[in-house]
């Protein structure tokens, strides 16, 4: 017999055995039940479900895990109170006689089960969730209500008040014991609700803070914007309340995740960016502060101080003798009681005698009670309603949420360096009066310049009113529904001669309303011009305000610079001013809003880079060679942006690029191409050397800083960042290494794996390489750029550059003055010339 017909005939054969031989099935049904050596697969081969003993523990267990990320971790167990024994090579997962899906032993006595009858499958879906169905297929049963330690995306963390049910995740008793251990995570059953860790079920361990419809305010690096992934569902009526995850609202987003809370008490959120490790994104515990009521009663936890507790402004410990050892527990007490506290819920907003200390940045205290009359008051009317009853210990408002009062001791507060939520705390008022003479003494000192000042313009009216009678001050009305009244005097160092009449002047008051008062929640990012906003206009339209920063390392010149420059650009790939705002010192720029923000809030993000896949990555590079074509030579002026990168990179709903940031380009005038500079201004890495040595721009400049653009997109790796130290290159003189070798697709993203064309990758990187040229007369156009990326033509080979290989890690000659420049590139580098 031939060796191929041997090969069917014990494929025919093998078909025929029973299917419990088999490694996998797919489904669970009365006839077919999961025996030990199989398990149960999800349809996309994502999940999986069988038989398993914890580190080599004597007890074996059912339990389901990812399929393809190592190490394994368990996200569901059935049996956790009740283990087989390991040597119990007999235990079936099946369905009963009276339909009941079932553990059991290998003496037929069941372990676990659904307690539920007329059951005719099981099947375990991509999402992780196993269901038990009916002969209908109708869901009868399913491990997403009943969780163990962890929270896959789309489960429900949470409870149902009507009927009493839990879906709270208890932690196992040890890393080898699922068995459930005295940790468990849900939501607290105040409104707005947050989540807590318990010990034994009572005895808060952590919590989150209040949720305020984006995000746990107690959290702060848990970022409230489009793309959170996060949710919590209030449903009064039905008396529901759970928290969720989703990535489905990230379009492509394939990551894998989980949540779970561990032996040790500590909640975690886990992910798998290319099916490969488990990389932790957040844990709850972070420092000796996350330990709830670290301080105890109206103490204050700084993590970034030493002792790490304090007490609160009017109170002193309640042990100086325990609070000097470093037990804090006993708390603090108030020095000097309240005027009320003898009238205790009598009115004394009219007696005058309390008032309320700012305490700012704080996770604000547990045993909140929120007043919902007032969710959408102002703060003032919490202030108010906070004062009228002497038990309100203390009040806060909060964007989109509301007024917060506490009636009770302070416990759990926490101070960040940066973000949280004020607090104020209500202190007698000889707590308060040392800061009284102050007070006096700037409102004093405030109304006397207010005398001199309107002094002052008065008699400069007078002289001008009779100088120039002629003269006839007029304001300016825009005739449209975004336009408003301004001012002429306001604007007119800004507009000079040039004419503004495309670009829309916007109220102050109304970018007001539509930022939320710049809410942190709409912040979208901080760069060096300053902190950017997403707002909403009356008409529904989303718009990113610049907000022009008092400290900005871009100044009142640079912000005329792009309001001027940007309003006469129109191209797909530029992205599009709508219009600004000059009010006194505060000055603003409005422009379309992109929902993908930032090419590098994907690039260098370990887990969302994976998004970009190679389509993406050369449509990005082909749009920002379209627009600096645009730039060069297609607009009605020459533009040089002199400041290109890729935090400079917008990504619109559909991952197409918008070159941004304007503040820094020049126009060239006419034929010229060459212009020279007593202050370079840029980023580092990004700078060509001639620009940065000798402060020489041109075209040539931006195509360097391009070529940088190009190589970072398709390696993700920064080049301001990148040395390796063994062969004491950078990360350009590596790239030009790699190519030389005939090894340039090494430079590939390792996330691409193999989905990518490997011609356009060698297409791409050799532009890169031509375009970071020492000499600019070596580089390409961006004509020619455009040109090679769109067909595969020869081209030059790039020519050793003698600056990039002895200069691997950039450090020039002369000294720096370095200003916050953005998020992802830290300095602006500004070389004054000789």
């Amino acid at each position: 017999m031939q060796l191929g017909s041997v090969t069917l005939f014990l494929f025919f054969i093998f078909s025929l055995l029973p299917s419990q031989y088999g490694a996998e099935v797919y489904n669970i049904t009365p006839s077919h039940p999961l025996a030990e050596g199989q398990t149960l697969v999800s349809p996309g081969l994502i999940f999986e479900l069988g038989f398993f003993s914890p580190n080599s523990s004597a007890n074996k267990y059912l339990g389901l895990w990812h399929k393809s990320i190592f190490p394994l971790k368990y996200v569901w167990v059935a049996n956790r109170d009740n283990p087989l024994a390991d040597t119990d090579t007999m235990a079936t997962l099946r369905i009963g006689g009276n339909g009941n899906l079932e553990l059991v032993d290998g003496k037929q006595t069941s372990v676990w089960s659904t307690n539920i009858s007329n059951c005719s499958s099981a099947v375990l879906l991509d999402n992780g969730n196993f269901v038990v169905k009916d002969v209908m297929g109708v869901d009868m049963w399913e491990s997403f209500n009943n969780p163990s330690d962890s929270l896959l995306p789309s489960m429900l963390m949470g409870y149902d008040s009507a009927t009493g049910k839990q879906n709270f995740l208890t932690s196992w008793k040890s890393e080898n014991d699922p068995s459930p251990g005295i940790f468990m995570a849900g939501l607290s059953a105040e409104l707005p609700s947050q989540t807590l860790i318990w010990i034994n079920g009572s005895t808060p361990h952590w919590r989150s803070g209040p949720w305020d419809k984006s995000k746990f305010i107690g959290v702060p690096t848990m970022e409230s914007q489009y793309l959170n992934p996060f949710t919590v569902v209030d449903n009064v009526t039905q008396g529901t309340r759970y928290f969720s995850y989703s990535y489905d609202k990230i379009p492509g987003d394939k990551l894998l995740a989980y949540m779970d809370i561990s032996s040790e008490g500590i909640l975690r959120f886990m992910f798998s960016e290319s099916d490969k490790n488990w990389f932790p994104e957040w844990e709850s515990r972070q420092n000796p502060c996350d330990n709830y009521g670290a301080c105890g009663p109206f103490g204050v936890c700084k993590a970034f101080n030493s002792p790490i507790c304090k007490c609160l402004k009017g109170f002193i410990p309640k042990s100086n003798e325990e609070w000097s050892k470093g037990n804090w527990t006993g708390g603090c007490v108030r020095r000097t009681d309240l005027s009320c506290e003898t009238h205790t819920n009598e009115s004394v907003s009219s007696k005058g005698k309390d008032g309320f200390l700012k305490v700012e940045r704080l996770k604000v205290p547990n045993f909140h009670q929120y007043l919902t009359s007032l969710a959408q008051d102002r703060f003032e009317d919490c202030k108010i309603k906070c004062l009228s009853n002497c038990s309100c210990l203390a009040f806060a408002y909060v964007n989109n949420l509301g007024c917060l009062v506490w009636y009770k001791d302070f416990v759990d507060i926490q101070q960040f360096p940066s973000l949280g939520e004020d607090l104020y705390v209500r202190l007698a008022d000889s707590e308060l009066g040392e800061a009284k003479p102050i007070k006096l003494i700037a409102s004093l000192t405030a109304i006397g310049f207010m005398i001199i000042l309107v002094a002052i313009i008065f008699s400069l009216h007078w002289w001008c009113a009779n100088q120039k009678r002629h003269v006839k001050l007029t304001t300016r009305h825009l005739e449209s529904t975004s336009l408003i009244k301004i001012h002429r005097d306001d604007f007119r160092e800004y507009i000079g001669n040039h004419d503004l009449s495309e670009l829309k002047i916007y109220d102050f008051d109304s970018i007001l309303i539509a930022t939320d008062n710049f809410s942190i929640t709409n912040k979208l990012g901080q760069g060096g011009f300053g902190p950017v906003y997403k707002g909403m206009l009356p008409e529904g339209k989303e718009i990113a305000v610049k907000r022009l920063s008092s400290t900005s390392g871009q100044g009142v010149e640079e912000f005329k610079n792009e309001m001027l420059l940007i309003s006469n650009l129109q191209h797909k790939n530029l992205v599009r001013i709508m219009g600004c705002c000059v009010k006194e010192n505060e000055k603003l720029l409005i422009y379309e809003f992109m929902p993908n923000k930032s090419l590098d809030t994907f690039l260098y993000d370990s887990r969302k880079r994976a998004m970009l896949d190679w389509a993406t990555r050369f449509n990005i590079i082909q749009g920002v060679a379209k627009g600096l074509l645009y730039l060069h030579h297609d607009s009605y002026v020459k533009v040089i942006h002199r400041d290109l990168k890729v935090s400079n990179i917008l990504l619109d709903e559909k991952m197409n690029p918008k070159i941004s940031d304007f503040g820094l380009a020049r126009i060239i005038e006419g034929t010229q191409d060459l212009e020279n500079t007593q202050k370079v201004v840029g980023t580092r890495g990004y700078m060509s050397p001639e620009y940065a040595m000798g402060g020489i721009f041109s075209e040539k400049s931006d195509i360097y800083s391009f070529g940088v653009l190009v190589l970072e997109i398709i390696s993700s790796k920064k080049n301001s960042s990148f040395y390796l130290y063994d062969q004491q290159i950078g990360f350009l003189a590596f790239a030009r290494n790699l190519w030389n070798e005939g090894r340039a697709l090494d430079l590939v993203d390792e996330v691409l794996g193999d989905s990518y064309s490997s011609s356009e990758v060698m297409t791409c990187v050799h532009v890169g390489l031509l375009c970071v040229q020492d000499n600019a007369a070596d580089r390409p156009t961006m004509t020619d750029v455009t040109s090679m990326l769109s067909s595969e033509k020869d081209s030059p080979h790039p020519k050793r550059s003698v600056f990039t290989i002895q200069n691997s890690v950039y450090h020039p000659g002369p000294s720096y003055e370095n200003t916050s420049s953005s998020k992802n590139e830290a300095s602006i580098t500004k070389i004054e010339g000789r």
